[in-house]
């Protein structure tokens, strides 16, 4: 399944989205779940094919907007320097262990939505990369368990704003701008994406590819991100885990690339979809 959330007639809501449809689960299932994270935290997933079996979608997805897949997840784990091609254009040493920084819920946004490049800084990057969400809590969960704990796989972009990213030592300020971070369309439930599948990721910036690779180019796998922020705290459903960046992004370009307003940055994931923004320069006041 396409799992989503959305907003419709001014009342957010989730879904399965189904060729141009959306069935609205928060309807078929009589609100017996409030979103979609809390569709993920029981026995939601069964509960959701089966409302939907022999049914036809009563939305179009042209109809709804986009929201961040998960729009209030507990955590956001964000994966640094995780391919090679990376780390080489960043200058830095591959780390031993996994190297992660967190990011906040609104700093994310919508598949479709537009990305809004603060007045503060012209230095907007794009990171695509592959998300996962949780489905299955838990605390120390080994490498071997893993993958029993992924609910689904989404595309993610995140976006980077590369002068304040470098204040201090510390990312955080950099990587939490309002809205940079889209988060999109949906996730592709795990039951369609075998464990340990090889998946490609592809960064596209107004129709030009800027960045390529594949899951099995990473330094530190999604198992064993799980099993490394797991040790820190529980994770929980509608957790998310940003599994790390390729080398391309437009800050390490000669001259460097930075997403401007009307661009169109695209971040695709093989069998999972394609996530759209628009850039645009943030309203004040």
């Amino acid at each position: 399944m396409k799992l989503m959330s959305f907003e419709h007639a001014g009342k957010a809501s989730f879904g399965v989205a189904s060729g141009d449809g959306v069935f609205d689960l928060f309807k078929l299932l009589e609100g017996r779940y409030a979103d979609l994270k809390s569709l993920l935290e029981g026995d939601g997933l069964a509960a959701a094919a089966a409302a939907i079996r022999g049914r036809t979608p009563e939305l179009k997805l042209a109809d709804v907007r986009f929201l961040p897949v998960i729009p209030n997840p507990g955590k956001i784990w964000c994966a640094g320097l995780n391919y090679g091609e990376h780390v080489r254009e960043t200058g830095r040493e591959v780390s031993e262990k996994p190297m992660f920084f967190l990011r906040v819920a609104d700093s994310q946004v919508g598949h479709g939505e537009a990305i809004p490049r603060p007045p503060e800084s012209v230095k907007l990057d794009y990171e695509g990369e592959i998300a996962i969400v949780i489905g299955k809590g838990g605390r120390r969960i080994s490498e071997a368990d893993a993958w029993s704990h992924i609910a689904g796989y989404a595309c993610y972009n995140d976006g980077s704003v590369r002068d304040w990213q470098i204040h201090t030592g510390q990312w955080a300020p950099g990587k939490n701008f309002w809205r940079t971070g889209g988060f999109g369309p949906w996730m592709v439930t795990s039951d369609e994406i075998e464990a340990g599948a090889t998946l490609s990721l592809v960064t596209r910036l107004n129709g030009t590819e800027v960045q390529r690779a594949t899951t099995d180019m990473m330094l530190h796998s999604i198992p064993r991100q799980i099993a490394y922020a797991s040790t820190v705290a529980p994770l929980q459903a509608g957790d998310v885990f940003v599994t790390g960046t390729p080398g391309g992004v437009g800050a390490k370009r000669t001259p460097p690339l930075w997403m401007k307003p009307g661009d169109v940055v695209e971040v695709e994931v093989e069998r999972v979809g394609i996530l759209r923004n628009t850039i645009v320069d943030e309203q004040v006041g």
